[in-house]
């Protein structure tokens, strides 16, 4: 299982560079704007990255609302049912690179981690809320005079785009950097307060924040990847359940909106009940 889990990571950091393996961004300080950028990548990836060779599906999902048109945009509602209905948050466990960068902090020793804690299961339905608010009816409601609307999550609360695109970018333009304002230290102290979470709390965006997870989570329990229990096997020890980053017990919910695939509940599981699926074909046998 331990081969399994490093594969996982192996994944994470080679999906995170094939979507950001645009060189010459980094050292321009400018982005790419390709054939690829009309291709949205599954995960959270910031469409201004220098690196960025595909768009990020929240950022397209803005855009489309926020037309001069309002259109309905058939692709990005297929992509979601695509990928979304295949993978689920499987997504958020392997090919978000914003996950990834969560976990990686996580590793970092502190005094105290905290595990789940009053109102945790309420404030994630905070994501459905910026899901709909910042990503949806703001770009509606609130329209410049040449009729588009802002990008109002990516400019007020996205981390990751602060992380990937803004502090490159600024960092090798002098001009970007005399333009920021109190926006960017708005969004720099957002992402400052987001890393600091993500060393106490496991993945704290993705719980609290993040609309793209919100949006998968609502299709994870529908999914073709999913995860099944073998009742006969399970003893219901818990162990699993106190695996989770995701504070999900499987035994009870293996195809939980908050479960991220990470496979730690079944490499934790003592008698080896949890598989994972492909559309009812084995794709991850017991342990």
């Amino acid at each position: 299982m331990a081969r399994r889990v490093s594969a996982r990571r192996v994944v994470q950091f080679a999906w995170a560079a094939i979507i950001n393996c645009w060189l010459p961004g980094y050292v321009k300080g400018t982005v790419y704007t390709g054939d690829l950028k009309t291709i949205c990548a599954p995960g959270l990836n910031c469409y201004a990255c220098p690196g960025a060779v595909t768009s990020c599906p929240i950022g397209a999902v803005q855009a489309v609302v926020g037309s001069a048109r309002y259109n309905v945009s058939y692709y990005l509602i297929g992509f979601f049912l695509l990928v979304g209905g295949m993978l689920g948050r499987f997504i958020c466990g392997f090919l978000c690179p914003f996950g990834l960068v969560q976990e990686l902090l996580h590793r970092i020793p502190f005094p105290r981690k905290i595990g789940s804690f009053r109102g945790d299961k309420q404030l994630r339905l905070l994501k459905y809320v910026v899901l709909v608010v910042f990503v949806i009816l703001l770009p509606i409601l609130f329209v410049n005079a040449a009729g588009g609307g802002l990008p109002w999550f990516c400019k007020w609360i996205c981390p990751a785009g602060t992380l990937e695109g803004g502090i490159p970018l600024l960092s090798v333009s002098s001009l970007l950097r005399e333009a920021a304002g109190l926006l960017f230290t708005w969004k720099i102290g957002v992402l400052v307060t987001v890393l600091f979470l993500s060393v106490v709390i496991q993945r704290p965006f993705c719980k609290y924040l993040c609309p793209l997870g919100a949006i998968y989570a609502l299709l994870n329990r529908f999914a073709l990847f999913r995860y099944c229990v073998d009742e006969g096997a399970c003893t219901h020890c818990g162990k699993c359940g106190r695996e989770c980053p995701m504070q999900v017990d499987p035994s009870d919910k293996p195809n939980h909106p908050e479960c991220v695939r990470c496979g730690k509940c079944k490499k934790g599981c003592p008698t080896g009940a949890i598989a994972a699926s492909f559309a009812g074909i084995a794709v991850s046998p017991k342990k």
